[in-house]
């Protein structure tokens, strides 16, 4: 596993994180019991995975819950991301009282005293300047000892763009792949300010896992696609499955975005032993120049002009 710096933070994190959404999460991730849980943590962790991302909604906090139970002999050696904004109940509010609730419940849920980094979760246009009531707060917990450093977790490059020229934000954390790099646009600026990137939805919702085909049924989130969105995608990674050849295509999904020095790191979810083992041994591999410049013009002339939507 190979490390980077998290923007200004001084934290060292590994390039392939955690992501910890389907821990807990039946509905969109299928049954996984506790013990399979800790154990799949434990797993990443003697793989040199040390970035866990997770958020109170994941599983109704309880993939805060089985972090905190798999993380609690090892804290000082791992780096913990959460979010709040979207509560354990599924609702969406960002009233500064209740997202000093949820801090608060997070930390208990995760058997620390602090989060490494903290970020608004996909909040509101409005909520991104430095001014808002929001990154005041953030300022505040910052200043109580209770986070380490803040953010958010964003969408598009204007969002990012609103974060960086009017926040004291140190993270952004963006949705970013093959299928979907418009955010792009505001990686440099990141650069410029030191602000480190973590990538969210990296092999977009499992179609670029290879998994997945126009026939598939989806349950949970993923049923939201229909199925002209399923047919579109089966035929876009039909037309890059020549770029990428006999590769691992997951490896190439995670290695093109760990091409641009930007990144700090990139989350894939994993529900076994033998995708977190794929995915982690993407950190072993580098793109090439070449190879990351043919896919970003794939994307440029297959999907820009018609983008395949979230």
């Amino acid at each position: 596993m190979k490390y980077r710096t998290l923007g200004s933070t001084s934290l060292q994190v590994s390039e392939i994180g955690f992501g910890a959404w389907q821990l807990g999460n039946e509905k969109d991730w299928g049954e996984m019991s506790e013990n399979e849980a800790i154990s799949l943590v434990h797993h990443a962790m003697n793989q040199g995975c040390t970035f866990f991302d997770t958020a109170p909604n994941y599983g109704a906090g309880k993939s805060e819950e089985l972090l905190g139970k798999a993380l609690i002999h090892s804290r000082e050696k791992v780096v913990i991301n959460t979010k709040i904004g979207h509560h354990p109940n599924q609702v969406v509010d960002f009233d500064v009282s209740k997202l000093r609730t949820s801090i608060e419940s997070s930390l208990q849920r995760l058997q620390t005293d602090y989060v490494d980094t903290l970020l608004l979760h996909n909040p509101p246009f409005s909520c991104l300047q430095g001014r808002s009531a929001q990154f005041e707060l953030l300022d505040t917990l910052k200043n109580e000892g209770k986070i380490r450093a803040y953010g958010a977790s964003v969408d598009t490059s204007e969002e990012m763009l609103e974060i960086l020229e009017h926040t004291n934000a140190q993270v952004i954390e963006v949705m970013f792949n093959i299928f979907y790099q418009e955010p792009l646009k505001a990686f440099q600026k990141a650069k410029e300010k030191n602000v480190g990137l973590i990538i969210k939805v990296p092999l977009d919702s499992g179609w670029l896992s290879g998994k997945y085909h126009q026939d598939s049924v989806f349950t949970g989130i993923r049923s939201r696609w229909s199925k002209e969105q399923i047919k579109r995608r089966q035929d876009v990674l039909g037309k890059l499955q020549p770029i990428i050849g006999n590769e691992s295509i997951v490896q190439t999904a995670l290695r093109f975005i760990l091409a641009f020095e930007e990144v700090s790191t990139v989350i894939p979810g994993a529900r076994d032993d033998k995708q977190l083992t794929e995915n982690l041994a993407a950190s072993k591999g580098k793109m090439s120049a070449e190879a990351r410049r043919k896919i970003q013009t794939f994307w440029q002339e297959e999907i820009e002009p018609s983008p395949l939507g979230w």
